[in-house]
């Protein structure tokens, strides 16, 4: 074999160069987070459910295109804190801060879909296959 072959070769066994991914938008942080803050509110339910600041507090199970859920994050924040429980208080920070991201930096990536504020107190089943419209 040629010796100018031998880097073309290598290069062609190393493959593809490896593809960086998109930097995070802000409607993939606020999704992100809002999924976060889902799952968190339910393991804290799982794990402090005799802790009296854990049953009063709201239900939170968030949709970031219903348009009450600025309404559903403001009451959750305000709610009593839970000193007792570093995590109801980590989870109040996590709802401040989606809560600021929505209403200040990302307010014009955002488009609501619904003003059921009924939806968002219990969670939404997930379904695995495609919505009818795509299928």
């Amino acid at each position: 074999m040629p010796p100018q072959l031998l880097p073309l070769l290598l290069l062609l066994l190393a493959g593809p160069p490896a593809a960086r991914p998109a930097p995070p938008t802000c409607y993939s942080r606020m999704l992100a987070l809002s999924r976060e803050i889902t799952a968190d509110f339910q393991s804290l339910q799982a794990t402090e459910p005799s802790e009296p600041c854990v049953r009063y507090l709201p239900r939170l199970y968030l949709d970031i295109h219903n348009y009450c859920v600025l309404a559903k994050l403001r009451d959750f924040a305000a709610s009593p804190q839970c000193w007792k429980v570093p995590q109801a208080d980590a989870l109040k920070e996590k709802v401040r801060k989606l809560y600021t991201i929505m209403n200040s930096f990302c307010r014009r990536d955002l488009v609501f879909l619904s003003d059921d504020c009924n939806a968002l107190e219990y969670p939404v089943l997930v379904s695995a296959g495609l919505p009818a419209h795509q299928r």
